[in-house]
């Protein structure tokens, strides 16, 4: 997979969840390990000069539990001018280590609300609570569909949210459906940002357009371009036949208008992992 991307992407561009595996560092005792030994900073920073971006978020990838480094060891070999990251800390973190993560790029913490995850739903308000003094969102990974479960909950923490995978529908519904409503509404609300992104995890109408995933994100676009990024979600660790990161950036010219591309790649995620510069 060596071809271009049709979209040029505008200077500045950023990449909003990536994961970075590394042999060096252990997988979590309770998770298997991961079989993406080559997914290092290396092999990404080739594919971002194939893309045609310079900016990134390296996501800690659930393999890894509570241990950071591998992530902020990616942070610092992509460059830290131009990588921000997010982290996954438990209700028991302390401020020294946050702002020890603050200072190594870090600017979220990671909720994964789907197997393989490891903090617990107990944790997320607390977790909300320290990390909005440091300037840190809440990156939260769930069922789109449980979304009206959890709308309380989610209008009332203390620092931004910024939701996975145009909501990660596991089955897409239509646009009627609560969830999307739902996901609407806390886009509306000017504190949510969500990620165009993934939409190869959960279609059932599959490639080239995913159109059932599509439909979703262009409602969500349409609604709220200030609050949408874009995300590669390499390496593509939940499938067996990966899609090709050009293609899934051309996408988002079929999802948003020619004059939204440059909020969603640059300014957007500027304004959420603070980018200096921008």
């Amino acid at each position: 997979m060596t071809h271009r991307p049709a979209l040029q992407a505008p200077p500045g561009a950023c990449d909003c969840h990536i994961h970075i595996y590394d042999a060096a560092y252990p997988a979590a005792a309770t998770t298997p390990t991961p079989g993406f030994a080559w997914a290092t900073a290396d092999a990404y920073r080739a594919l971002q000069a194939r893309l045609g971006l310079t900016r990134a978020v390296v996501v800690q990838p659930t393999a890894y539990g509570f241990d950071n480094r591998c992530t902020v060891a990616a942070i610092q070999a992509l460059g830290q001018e131009t990588t921000r990251g997010v982290a996954v800390v438990g209700a028991d973190v302390d401020h020294a280590e946050l702002r020890r993560l603050t200072e190594a790029g870090i600017r979220g913490a990671r909720f994964q609300m789907l197997p393989g995850g490891v903090v617990p739903w107990d944790d997320l308000e607390p977790v909300a609570a320290k990390i909005a003094d440091h300037g840190w969102h809440i990156q939260l990974q769930m069922d789109g569909r449980l979304l009206p479960e959890r709308e309380a909950m989610l209008r009332g923490l203390p620092c931004p949210l910024v939701i996975d995978h145009v909501g990660k529908f596991l089955e897409p519904p239509g646009l009627d459906h609560a969830g999307v409503a739902c996901l609407l509404r806390l886009l509306e609300a000017g504190t949510t940002w969500l990620k165009l992104s993934g939409p190869y995890e959960v279609s059932r109408a599959g490639p080239p357009g995913y159109d059932d995933v599509a439909a979703i994100a262009r409602a969500c676009v349409k609604a709220a371009p200030e609050r949408m990024l874009w995300a590669s979600n390499w390496p593509h660790v939940s499938v067996k036949q990966p899609p090709d990161d050009a293609d899934l950036l051309d996408l988002l010219a079929e999802w948003a208008p020619a004059p939204a591309i440059e909020q969603i790649l640059v300014r957007n995620p500027a304004a959420v992992y603070s980018f200096e510069g921008a």
